[in-house]
């Protein structure tokens, strides 16, 4: 009797050992059907991969909320079959277009696999940016105030009216109809010419500071009246280092790679 239960103790020992390495290949059994690990593995994967191109981390939460989408996508694949999904011709049609959507999207992913965008290339890239921005030799930057009116023969009065000493912040307050500028007196900020109306910035320009237009500017808004209080030599704007924009431009300049190899597959390819 001993040897009974020490056979079946030992027998009982091998078998746990035996699973134990099944149990570990799967994440849970679901209605008897094991969920294999490698569904986890392949998700998680995926997710990383994403994580990477945007340059964001995998937030530490997900890893429960991938084992419980696994789970719940076993449960309904379950019920699919169990309803004889797979036999539908509606289900054959989209499983073919599934499969070209795979295919073209590991076609694309093994391309910038092999084509990425190296740290010298996101750096010219920055390099370029950076000198867009930069002003050009000898640009000034205007503080202006102006008034708007809708009639020439109100932007004369007001000019007539400020010859003899009217306060510009005071007219600007109850009779400019810009509303964005009109309550603060007419105050427009430091700007480049460039961002006015072409007719509003030729008279900005002719202007010295502490000077005022002597007659109304027109424009497709109505009549202005103008004064510069400051210039300045134009300064560019301050812009984020290189390497905390560097995953930002990586991507873009992995995009505009991408949209190329696919532009030049189409030209290669010979439609009928």
């Amino acid at each position: 009797m001993k040897k009974q239960i020490l056979a079946a103790t030992a027998a009982a020992f091998v078998m746990g050992a035996l699973a134990l390495p099944a149990v570990a290949q799967n994440i849970a059994i679901v209605n008897g059907k094991p969920v294999p690990k490698t569904r986890l593995v392949a998700l998680e994967e995926q997710v990383a991969e994403q994580a990477a191109r945007t340059g964001r981390p995998v937030p530490p939460e997900m890893a429960g909320q991938m084992r419980e989408q696994v789970i719940a996508m076993e449960i309904f694949m379950q019920e699919a079959q169990k309803q004889g999904i797979e036999g539908s011709e509606n289900f054959r049609k989209k499983m073919e277009m599934a499969r070209q959507s795979v295919m073209i999207n590991e076609l694309f992913n093994q391309y910038q696999e092999k084509n990425p965008v190296s740290d010298a290339e996101a750096k010219a890239e920055y390099d370029r940016i950076v000198g867009a921005q930069a002003p050009a030799a000898g640009a000034k930057e205007y503080k202006a105030r102006h008034i708007l009116v809708e009639k020439e023969d109100q932007a004369k009065a007001i000019i007539a009216q400020l010859k003899k000493g009217g306060n510009f912040d005071d007219i600007a307050k109850k009779q400019s109809k810009d509303p964005g500028s009109g309550a603060n007196g007419g105050d427009l900020g430091w700007a480049n010419p460039a961002g006015y109306v072409p007719e509003f910035s030729d008279a900005l320009k002719k202007l010295n500071k502490g000077q005022t237009t002597d007659a109304p500017v027109k424009s497709q808004f109505g009549y202005h009246v103008i004064r510069v209080d400051d210039i300045r030599e134009a300064k560019a704007p301050e812009l984020p280092k290189f390497d905390d924009v560097k995953p930002q431009i990586a991507q873009q300049m992995q995009q505009q790679k991408l949209m190329k190899y696919q532009e030049e597959l189409r030209a290669k390819a010979k439609v009928e």
